[in-house]
């Protein structure tokens, strides 16, 4: 009986203890980091710097593996098979794993295959046209209604069938252009091969020299960099050009996996001594950071959101 009453005793003392004292988690092995997006560029760049910053705070071994292909869906087939233990996670776009699953032909994976971690950044997503072309977006327009015909360069399918209801909206018939990624974009329109084009963040340091102007707010709120820019929806547009860098692992990973996870990659990109935190910053005003019960609302809802773009334009 003695022993008993002890055994209770030293069950309700570990329970008092604060969360600090007790075990943390940490992955039971190396962690491979899928990379949806080429090497060398912006956010390739992110991933890799987060995982040497996760080496060096908490001892994880995290290995960056590049797997490209159709907007991040290659990547999300390959994670859906991997361990949900923690030690298989991806860096991709909420996009992926929402219009381009969709979308995709063969995709192998939906939604619920996949337990979000955290985003880390939030798209600044702007109509974006050199300042020596384009004003604003009146200017567009009226060179549109003139007779001129605008190429419109886009990185995405998504981005693409955003940009024709825009033009649908506006009584413009845009033509678009595929582009690899947002500094194909930003190349195309130094170059002169498209008129206008998405940016993502990647125009910011051009529009903060004058260079280039955000026409339009591509998101449900005013750009950061260019708070006058028109929003899509006052266009005619009823949906957002907006994302998030998002970290993603396969269904089913333990709450306490994913909460560390979590709390580890963003107290690297809150660090405003990290690099990786210096290029958000520089590229995207800062991080944004959302995980548990308000990721996956807003992951369900930027699906329903999808489903209802991918309808309403034509094949």
């Amino acid at each position: 009986m003695r022993q008993w009453f002890g055994r209770i005793a030293l069950a309700a003392a570990v329970a008092l203890l604060p969360a600090a004292a007790q075990a943390e988690w940490k992955p039971q092995g190396p962690v491979k980091l899928m990379i949806a997006f080429k090497a060398g560029g912006g956010a390739d760049t992110i991933s890799r710097l987060i995982a040497e910053e996760l080496e060096k705070r908490k001892g994880w071994k995290v290995i960056p593996v590049q797997v490209t292909g159709k907007g991040g869906v290659v990547l999300a087939a390959k994670l859906k098979g991997e361990p949900n233990d923690g030690t298989a996670i991806g860096m991709m776009v909420t996009e992926s794993l929402t219009y381009n699953m969709l979308s995709a032909k063969g995709a192998g994976a939906a939604l619920t295959d996949f337990t979000p971690v955290t985003t880390v950044a939030g798209f600044q997503m702007g109509i974006v046209a050199l300042t020596k072309s384009y004003k604003s977006w009146d200017d567009v327009v009226a060179a549109a209604k003139g007779g001129k015909s605008i190429r419109f360069g886009a990185m995405s399918p998504r981005l693409a069938d955003l940009a024709y209801m825009l033009g649908k909206a506006q009584g413009i018939d845009f033509n678009i252009v595929m582009l690899k990624g947002g500094k194909g974009v930003m190349n195309a329109l130094n170059a002169g091969d498209v008129d206008i084009g998405w940016g993502a963040g990647i125009q910011t340091k051009a529009v903060k020299a004058g260079d280039m102007v955000n026409l339009v707010s591509g998101l449900n709120e005013p750009l950061v960099i260019s708070p006058k820019a028109p929003l899509m929806k006052t266009l005619g547009v009823p949906y957002s050009a907006g994302g998030y860098f998002l970290f993603a692992a396969p269904a089913g990973m333990p709450a306490d996996a994913r909460a560390a996870l979590a709390k580890a990659i963003a107290e690297v990109v809150k660090d405003p001594s990290t690099k990786a935190a210096k290029i958000i910053q520089r590229a995207f005003g800062g991080p944004t950071l959302i995980s548990g019960a308000k990721l996956d609302q807003l992951l369900a809802s930027e699906n329903e959101d999808a489903k209802a773009l991918i309808a309403a334009v034509p094949n």
